[in-house]
């Protein structure tokens, strides 16, 4: 069996960052205070189960953080009012949110501050839109469809940004629609490199390879996004796992070439588990 990895696949370089910051936080920890994160750091739970055995605590919301302690703000950023909240105890607030997304947080509250309507094109219930969402005084339109657009009504000003991990071809589709819902709208594609890479290269595997195996948590944004782009080219030769042990092997033994993928939370030990695994199996 012949196993294709992605030209890119894998940490990208806001998580790379966050995940060091934490370990470097607890590895540094003088003052042995609490260390918490406001949701988990990241959307891979094998990362966080190895944070929190090394000391990490993952709080649910703001009251449940005691005072005197250490607060990361998490890859995917959250909205102001939960950071004034945070802010107002008496903790150390350590910044992890992605810097693309810091810039688009910084973009709303720009344009709101200048009158603009902001509109979102992401997932509603996604942290990075909800916390986006709150720079702009949580008054942002979140689209995701065309119907979504269409409930949007006719404004002056119109500001677009997009969730970091969004597909290209969906910002360009609805970006394109909301021109004409203002007299002036300005427009920033705020995808990620990162994410426009894995999704490109994600899309060239496919095409050439006879089943496509993408690795990722269930709950990561950018991992289905994957899955969707390479269930396009190989509707019934897609699976999506989060870890080796759920390869579904006897499927997997009756192709010949296989490629893998690795959405933007998925560290290096997993992804070489996986080719491992592949790598020994027969063909049938």
């Amino acid at each position: 069996m012949k196993v294709i990895v992605a030209d890119h696949s894998g940490f990208c370089f806001g998580v790379e960052r966050a995940i060091k910051i934490a370990f470097d936080k607890l590895n540094d920890n003088i003052s042995k205070k609490n260390i918490y994160t406001l949701g988990p750091l990241i959307h891979n739970q094998q990362v966080v189960d190895k944070l929190q055995n090394a000391g990490l605590k993952v709080a649910d919301a703001p009251d449940d953080i005691e005072g005197n302690s250490v607060v990361i703000i998490r890859s995917h950023g959250v909205s102001k009012d939960i950071y004034d909240l945070i802010n107002e105890k008496n903790v150390d607030i350590i910044d992890a949110t992605c810097p693309f997304v810091k810039k688009i947080q910084n973009t709303v509250k720009k344009y709101k501050a200048k009158g603009y309507t902001i509109v979102i094109i992401g997932n509603s219930d996604h942290p990075e839109v909800m916390g986006i969402n709150g720079w702009c005084d949580n008054q942002a339109y979140i689209v995701k469809t065309e119907e979504d657009i269409e409930k949007i009504p006719f404004v002056q000003k119109l500001c677009v940004v997009v969730q970091t991990t969004m597909p290209t071809g969906l910002y360009y589709k609805l970006s394109d629609m909301l021109e004409k819902k203002a007299e002036q709208v300005i427009k920033f594609n705020t995808i990620c490199s990162a994410t426009m890479d894995r999704q490109e290269s994600a899309r060239n595997l496919a095409k050439n390879v006879d089943a496509v195996v993408v690795i990722g948590g269930y709950h990561s944004s950018n991992t289905q996004k994957l899955v969707d782009i390479c269930k396009n080219e190989k509707p019934d030769a897609t699976f999506h796992i989060e870890i080796a042990k759920e390869l579904p092997v006897d499927v997997l033994k009756n192709y010949e070439v296989i490629g893998i993928t690795a959405g933007a939370s998925t560290p290096k030990w997993i992804i070489d588990e996986v080719i491992e695994r592949l790598s020994d199996l027969p063909i049938s």
